[in-house]
């Protein structure tokens, strides 16, 4: 499917986009290249293929969520830049 330097325009508008004239000869070429590739892979036989939402079986790769040791309090204010009575503290972003 070709498009036209009108098309290209059209919906450079809508999507409130500006262009320079040689780019849009240039997308007017791309986007038919890509709208070509569509149509070649209408062609394609697919009775009998179950749709997929995803190429590859996906797998849950979570680890079991149980309770383990962690970090002292100390340990993870050490490195920070400001703490007080044990939590981080941070700079005040809302007046009010």
């Amino acid at each position: 499917m070709r498009l036209t330097r009108e098309d290209v325009l059209h919906v450079a508008n809508l999507a409130r986009l500006e262009f320079e004239p040689a780019e849009v000869d240039q997308l007017a070429a791309k986007l038919s290249g890509i709208l070509d590739y569509v149509e070649k892979l209408g062609e394609l036989d697919l009775e009998g293929v179950e749709p997929t939402a995803h190429v590859h079986e996906i797998v849950n790769a979570f680890r079991e969520d149980v309770p383990r040791p962690s970090l002292a309090n100390t340990e993870i204010l050490a490195n920070a830049p400001a703490a007080e009575a044990g939590c981080f503290r941070v700079p005040k972003v809302i007046e009010g």
